[in-house]
């Protein structure tokens, strides 16, 4: 099985020719945004451009940032672009309820047809604090993450590190219902890429796995950051060669210990050293 995509590319739904740029940028999933990113007066225009790009599928897939749920903006959006053959997932922004997710399954679902994939961002509080509830509201909601500009100002924290506890909460969630991990929310400053592979090394040692970024500058350092040293690599590889010949828990030469858990681990750390975008 492919692993999980690593690099989520964010870019506005009414620059065509910035998206255009982006499918090719290396990016594993290129996420077209309707919402924060598109000027009120350019909503409609937005959905037009990216209802034409979806109209046959892409290089990479195309997932879609619709505007705030339960609005007229969201419903157009829904209808004009669930149904099409270009689209691999719809992203709800500000969820905060198992109910959001239902509703918009329900609205996005084709007459022949189930819900495209959805991916809910929890940028607040109560989204944060119902994360499992959304996490298991429907069949067809695929994954969670934070949006995490929004969830600071509705908390008011200053420091990333004031986000770890409802990052860990997210991943908690998203394990507990047979989720992906979920991916880190975007870094600001596009020209900061030592602080990008800090905060992305933060984000790996809390559980969360691949980043969405808003420069394609981005992409190789949260790729590096997220995928497994050469030294990871060789230890799952010991593992899995010690587990083969014998079973059952036993302790490696070095005083590492092996079990059922860790040998799963090991299968993951191999899977991921083999991603390709």
């Amino acid at each position: 099985m492919r692993p999980p995509p690593l690099t989520w590319l964010y870019v506005p739904g009414d620059r065509p020719e910035v998206v255009a740029k982006a499918l090719v940028a290396g990016a594993d999933v290129v996420i077209v945004d309707l919402e924060d990113a598109v000027a009120p007066d350019r909503k409609e225009y937005a959905r037009a451009a990216t209802a034409e790009l979806l109209a046959e599928p892409g290089p990479v897939p195309v997932h879609v940032r619709v505007n705030a749920l339960g609005t007229p903006l969201s419903d157009a959006d829904l209808e004009a672009l669930a149904p099409l053959p270009g689209l691999a997932g719809l992203r709800l922004p500000k969820v905060t309820s198992a109910a959001d997710v239902i509703r918009t399954a329900e609205r996005a679902a084709p007459l022949d047809g189930g819900a495209p994939a959805l991916y809910a961002l929890l940028e607040s509080a109560l989204g944060v604090e119902r994360a499992f509830a959304v996490a298991t509201a429907h069949p067809a909601l695929r994954g969670l993450s934070i949006g995490e500009a929004d969830l600071r100002a509705d908390l008011g924290v200053r420091d990333e590190t004031g986000l770890d506890w409802c990052r860990s909460r997210v991943v908690v969630a998203a394990r507990a219902a047979g989720l992906v991990p979920p991916a880190q929310s975007v870094y600001p400053d596009v020209r900061d890429t030592d602080g990008l592979t800090a905060s992305c090394a933060r984000g790996r040692a809390l559980g969360l796995l691949g980043r969405a970024a808003i420069h394609p500058r981005q992409l190789p350092v949260i790729e590096r950051a997220y995928l497994p040293t050469p030294q990871e690599v060789e230890q799952a590889e010991e593992v899995l060669k010690a587990a083969a010949t014998e079973r059952g828990a036993q302790a490696l030469p070095d005083g590492r210990f092996v079990d059922r858990a860790v040998v799963e681990q090991a299968h993951r750390t191999l899977a991921l050293s083999r991603h390709t975008p």
